[in-house]
């Protein structure tokens, strides 16, 4: 007996219209803005549906956002600190902030069995969702309303920004490197959960100390490992 596909499962109306506020934008293709909402386990066969698309596009256009806003705000910083500054900025944890704080996790569309476990408020699936909304205001709408929110929803956090930060990984290195110490090694301790969700255990090692962090990337769990030793090596 043939398994049947999954059914897609669209985000309810209160969630589009939540979402559709939010983004200060009402929507002419209003479907856009449900994948933008549907994760990769309420969408159909093989992911199709799903916010990875406009995920993509989202990324892109954020990051040219942010790009040209800080070439704006810092008229005489060169590519080696605005580099810095745009990643912090777009990284994962950053948009997963200000998703959850804005209430994102309740307007995605998750299978049954992913939101008993909790997957819409895990950070890397709130972070793909905002990017994927970002990347449906941008082709309904076009450029200046992308930028319009990205603004919007970003001010405070741009603006708090007083200098280039330092991503955990490299502080982390340049702390080593400074005592004469191997460089961090990081290894994976734990990987589980599904393709769409998965889920990385990361111990990083520097010296004698050590941390662990958990995340839905390999790369952010690194970042988090870091940040948390960080907090306890000695300045």
């Amino acid at each position: 007996m043939r398994r049947k596909a999954p059914q897609q499962a669209a985000p309810p109306a209160e969630a589009l219209t939540h979402a559709a506020a939010w983004l200060g934008h009402e929507f002419t293709r209003l479907a856009l803005l449900a994948e933008a909402l549907t994760h990769r386990s309420a969408a159909g066969a093989k992911g199709v549906g799903s916010n990875e698309r406009l995920e993509f596009i989202g990324d892109r256009v954020l990051g040219l956002i942010v790009a040209e806003w800080l070439i704006e705000r810092f008229p005489h910083e060169q590519e080696g600190k605005l580099g810095p500054r745009l990643a912090a900025l777009v990284s994962k944890p950053a948009l997963a902030a200000i998703a959850e704080a804005h209430g994102v996790a309740e307007m995605i569309s998750v299978a049954p069995g992913e939101a008993r476990r909790g997957v819409s408020a895990q950070a890397n699936v709130l972070a793909d969702a905002l990017e994927a909304m970002i990347g449906a205001l941008y082709l309904d709408a076009g450029l200046a309303a992308a930028r319009d929110f990205v603004r919007r929803v970003m001010e405070n956090t741009v603006e708090a920004q007083d200098t280039p930060p330092k991503d955990p990984k490299t502080a982390l290195q340049e702390w080593a490197l400074k005592r004469g110490l191997p460089l961090p090694a990081y290894s994976v301790v734990e990987q589980s959960g599904p393709s769409h969700a998965p889920s990385f255990v990361v111990r990083v090692a520097a010296g004698d100390s050590s941390a662990e962090a958990r995340a839905g990337a390999k790369r952010a769990a690194e970042q988090e490992a870091a940040r948390m030793l960080l907090k306890d090596l000695p300045s």
